[in-house]
């Protein structure tokens, strides 16, 4: 009985009908932007500083409180003889002795539009807020990579995505119109709860309905598909620069997406693996006809690839049972925490520098497009391990560079953290597919869960890294990103070498990857094994 992909290599492994769908797909993947990097823009920090109210002519002439970010000068200006230019100075005196007190009448801001920070004044004591709103969409991805990832598997690949498209477009638009802080948290978690599991199952999807040898390089550029929308969403956040309005604008589009019910196939992977055969042949004879290809007189029936895996019951204790396997876990979940923590670390740190917020946005993320490429064209030349911990190392470094570059060197301090983001992107790309390949099959989804689950770890933690270590010195995050780099690297060298070897079927053969110098030291040792059987 053949298997689908036996049928694939007669109807077509990446034709007409698949590049369709990954195309769909794609824009779904771009569309995910706002929701994971939405706080640089919808959290913006403006220059701001403590109002003086009163109706003191100075206030009225010069608009600006007299102070500081957090606390304002105590004094008299109705007093005669105060000028804009030099108001302390006509003041008399020191300026050290003149008294500070709390800001009690709000903040004045250095910004034409609006953002979560102006509206609800979320400086100085209240600074932390800004952290929890984007944690709150983190945890969400937390508990969400699990929660959908099971209806993913229960009821299917599209069912996931189109109730998901419909939550995150109904929680997107709430977002827009509710008034209250509180409530703006609680939606941005339920958003971070569908949203990345939308993403998720479309990334699943996309691999299941191409043949064995495009896997990689779909899956990879399907996260490339994300740095493109990165470069839309900034071009739209620089035209909307009132965060409601720029929710709503990123939000409505996204109803479209409600089309793939019609636009998208179910998996026929999936559906094998149900049980629902016709339903999979209906969808391969329409893959067949749309990439006008014959199905295969012999494909009448075909099976799922892995029946036999179901003897196997994985558990966690199966993660860290055996010592190869336990290293593999551990240093997994090392990097995707660090992958995520260097990602969104970054952007955040870009989002309260001193310069063009809008630009230092747009080079970082056009130099994750060539990441994608030296992927697809390393792995299979080079192989795993070295690009991999190089990129890792690329990205510590150049955090390390940046934060020694004075700020008057604007240019060159965003070139360095361009490098950085370069780097930090391949290595959070890489890291995708080769947690895949260092697991037995019958746990490998169980091991991706559990060491991803670590990436939203991360990004719960990384605005308050980045937020509060900002306020004792503006590098500070960059050295904490230079040593979580240098590490995550090193640690991939512990790691084999997955390039031109089987996938692992059982907790044996990941074992057995240690003590073979080769792909054929495989087919060496079991070929003893057999003659001394």
């Amino acid at each position: 009985m053949p298997t689908l992909d036996d049928i694939l290599e007669h109807v077509g492994e990446f034709h007409k009908f698949q590049k369709q769908t990954f195309f769909n797909l794609c824009l779904l993947s771009a569309a995910f932007t706002p929701v994971y990097v939405g706080v640089v823009f919808f959290g913006f920090i403006p220059e701001h500083r403590c109002f003086s109210p009163g109706v003191a002519e100075l206030s009225q002439r010069c608009g600006w409180g007299l102070g500081g970010r957090c606390r304002r000068y105590e004094v008299d200006w109705n007093a005669t003889g105060v000028s804009c230019t030099d108001p302390l100075g006509s003041l008399g005196g020191n300026q050290s002795t003149v008294p500070l007190g709390p800001c009690q009448h709000g903040w004045v801001y250095d910004y034409p539009g609006t953002s979560l920070v102006t509206e609800f004044n979320l400086v100085c004591e209240d600074s932390w807020k800004l952290d929890l709103f984007q944690s709150s969409v983190n945890a969400g991805f937390l508990i969400g990579s699990v929660s959908i990832g099971y209806i993913a598997d229960r009821f299917g690949r599209k069912f996931c995505i189109i109730n998901t498209i419909l939550a995150n477009v109904v929680f997107g638009i709430l977002l827009v119109f509710v008034p209250t802080y509180l409530w703006i948290v609680v939606i941005r978690f339920l958003q971070g709860l569908v949203s990345k599991g939308c993403w998720t199952a479309g990334y699943i999807l996309a691999t299941e309905v191409v043949g064995p040898k495009y896997r990689r390089t779909v899956g990879i550029l399907y996260q490339a598909a994300f740095s493109i929308g990165l470069l839309v969403f900034d071009a739209i956040a620089y035209a909307v620069s009132h965060w409601r309005w720029l929710q709503l604008t990123v939000t409505l589009p996204s109803s479209f997406f409600l089309l793939y019910y019609w636009c998208l196939p179910e998996s026929p992977r999936w559906l094998i693996s149900q049980g629902k055969n016709d339903k999979a042949m209906k969808i391969v004879s329409n893959m067949a006809k749309t990439n006008r290809k014959k199905m295969p007189s012999h494909c009448e029936d075909i099976k799922f690839e892995e029946d036999d895996g179901g003897k196997h019951n994985p558990s966690f204790f199966d993660l860290i049972r055996t010592p190869q396997m336990r290293k593999n876990t551990f240093i997994l979940m090392y990097n995707w925490f660090t992958s995520s923590v260097l990602y969104q670390g970054l952007i955040m740190h870009m989002g309260v520098s001193a310069g063009n917020m809008y630009l230092d946005f747009l080079y970082s993320a056009l130099v994750e497009l060539p990441a994608a490429f030296i992927i697809i064209i390393t792995i299979d030349r080079v192989g795993r391990r070295y690009p991999w911990a190089a990129a890792n190392v690329v990205a510590g470094v150049a955090c390390l560079v940046a934060a020694v570059i004075p700020e008057d060197i604007h240019w060159l301090k965003v070139t360095a953290a361009c490098i950085g983001r370069m780097g930090i992107t391949m290595a959070f790309e890489m890291v995708c597919f080769v947690n895949t390949e260092l697991y037995p099959t019958y746990i490998r989804n169980l091991g991706v869960m559990v060491c991803s689950s670590l990436c939203d770890v991360g990004g719960v933690i990384v605005p308050f890294v980045v937020y509060r270590l900002v306020e004792v010195w503006y590098d500070l995050p960059l050295i904490v990103f230079t040593v979580l780099g240098l590490i995550a690297g090193g640690l991939v060298l512990l790691l084999p070498e997955t390039k031109g070897r089987v996938l692992p079927e059982t907790v044996e053969d990941v074992e057995n990857f240690y003590r073979q110098s080769a792909p054929k030291a495989k087919k060496i040792y079991l070929h003893v094994q057999t003659s001394e059987v």
